[in-house]
């Protein structure tokens, strides 16, 4: 069977995943881009937006991660707008007519609309339905690749409360947050499933990476 895996999530020293007074100018609140700036500073991140350069070490090495192998992924309400975007029939996301995802993609949300058919084979499906639901969806839809879960904090959080998730990739950005929405709350005991692995980076970010025993 498929895999479930989250790749690239970024949180604080104090395991915060994005901050407070998320908007539509301000995607991740107070945080900015902080939690990121390991990521953009890659070559892989370079190349993916058009650029050129970047670092091509340890960061990079995971960064690349990200796509090989996904059929589909799911990501939560919050990744997909700001609060509010539900009332916006033209909201299509943050990332232009051509996401980078490159494969189906579900909307976990209260408020479904007809799915959009995006540039490069981003096609957004919305629906209302559990992580156990909305996984037999992706995995339908991923044919027999794996399935990524995106966030934001409270999907990649849901999928860990089901045991849902296969391999997950965390990095934690060396800054304090203090207030946000918090990876870890509720997931007490989680080691005891997972081989848990730690790697420091020279850009002063370490590495986690979570494979279900």
């Amino acid at each position: 069977m498929s895999l479930v895996r989250v790749h690239n999530f970024s949180i604080s020293l104090d395991g915060f995943g994005t901050g407070e007074g998320l908007s539509r100018d301000e995607p991740f609140g107070h945080a900015g881009e902080r939690l990121h700036e390991w990521m953009f500073a890659t070559r892989w991140w370079k190349e993916a937006t058009g650029g050129s350069g970047g670092t091509a070490g340890l960061d990079d090495a995971f960064a690349r991660k990200f796509q090989p192998g996904v059929g589909a992924e799911i990501m939560g309400a919050g990744k997909f707008g700001y609060p509010g975007w539900d009332e916006d029939p033209e909201w299509k996301g943050w990332w232009g007519p051509n996401p980078p995802f490159h494969t189906p993609t579900f909307v976990l949300t209260h408020h479904p609309r007809p799915s959009i058919e995006m540039e490069g084979g981003t096609t957004f499906h919305f629906l209302d339905a559990s992580p156990a639901e909305a996984l037999e969806a992706a995995r339908e839809a991923a044919g027999g690749q794996d399935v990524r879960i995106g966030g934001g904090v409270t999907v990649v959080r849901d999928f860990f409360a089901a045991g849902l998730i296969d391999h997950m990739h965390v990095v934690v950005a060396p800054l304090l947050l203090g207030r946000g929405e918090r990876l870890w709350d509720g997931l007490e005991g989680l080691e005891k499933d997972y081989e848990v692995e730690a790697v420091s980076s020279p850009s002063g970010v370490t590495h986690l990476t979570f494979s279900r025993r």
